[in-house]
This record gives structure tokens, C-alpha cells and sequence, in this order.
């Protein structure tokens, strides 16, 4: 099911068990009435869902004001006793969670399968 989010963001929403995948498209704007977190949660809410796999194949880049909207939803699902996963990042948007040391929150996944079994990439050594 396609939905629109906040300022100008779609999400294509998916039900698993325990899980809702939300994979994410748009302008990518900032400063709107609703934050994309807000948006996100209200979401989670209304499908009563606690874990949450957002897929994140058709950003191109991740600027600023989206990381802090992961953090921010980040923070509310931990302190609701939920799970949020992330999939499908680019090589450069990984770089970009790396230097803001934000990889340790927020570990990449490479599938929606490997985000919900909790398996991590092979590490590069």
C-alpha cells in the first residue's frame, strides 16, 4: 500500500509478523508540519505494531535533517520497548551514518529478511 507522509515524503507500507516495513520515497524536504519521525510513529501506532524495518533503497543521499528524524524515531521505538532496523542504504549513505559514528545505532542491513533475523553484513577487513 502506497501512502503520503509528511512534507512530500510516500512510504510503501508492508505487514509481516511482528513487523512493519516502510520503504521510503520523496522529496526529501525539511521543516515541515510533520516530521517524517512523527509521521513514521503514527504509523507503527495505527498498525499496532512495535518493530519497524524501514527500507531505505530509494534514497540517493541522506542529508542531515533525515538522520536527525532517525534518531529521533530511533529513540521513541527503543524507549516503547520496540525494534527499528534499517535496510538498503547506498555505499555513500552508510559513509555518511559511519562519520557521524551513527553505525553502531543504526547497522545496516542488506535485506528486509537479514534486517528482521538480525543478521549482520561480513565486515570489510
Amino acid at each position: 500500500m502506497l501512502i503520503d507522509l509528511a512534507d512530500g515524503w510516500h512510504a510503501e507500507l508492508d505487514r509481516g509478523p511482528d513487523w512493519l516495513f516502510v520503504r521510503l520515497s520523496g522529496l526529501q524536504r525539511g521543516g515541515g508540519n510533520v516530521s517524517l519521525a512523527d509521521a513514521i510513529w503514527q504509523l507503527l501506532q495505527q498498525n499496532l505494531a512495535h518493530r519497524l524495518v524501514l527500507e531505505l533503497d530509494d534514497l540517493p543521499i541522506l542529508p542531515s535533517h533525515v538522520i536527525g528524524e532517525l534518531v529521533k524515531l530511533h529513540k521513541r521505538i527503543n524507549t516503547e520497548g520496540g525494534l527499528m532496523r534499517i535496510c538498503g542504504l547506498s555505499d555513500e549513505c552508510q559513509s555518511v551514518l559511519r562519520m557521524n559514528r551513527l553505525d553502531a545505532r543504526f547497522p545496516h542491513y542488506g535485506s528486509r529478511h537479514d534486517a528482521v533475523m538480525g543478521h549482520y553484513p561480513a565486515q570489510p577487513r
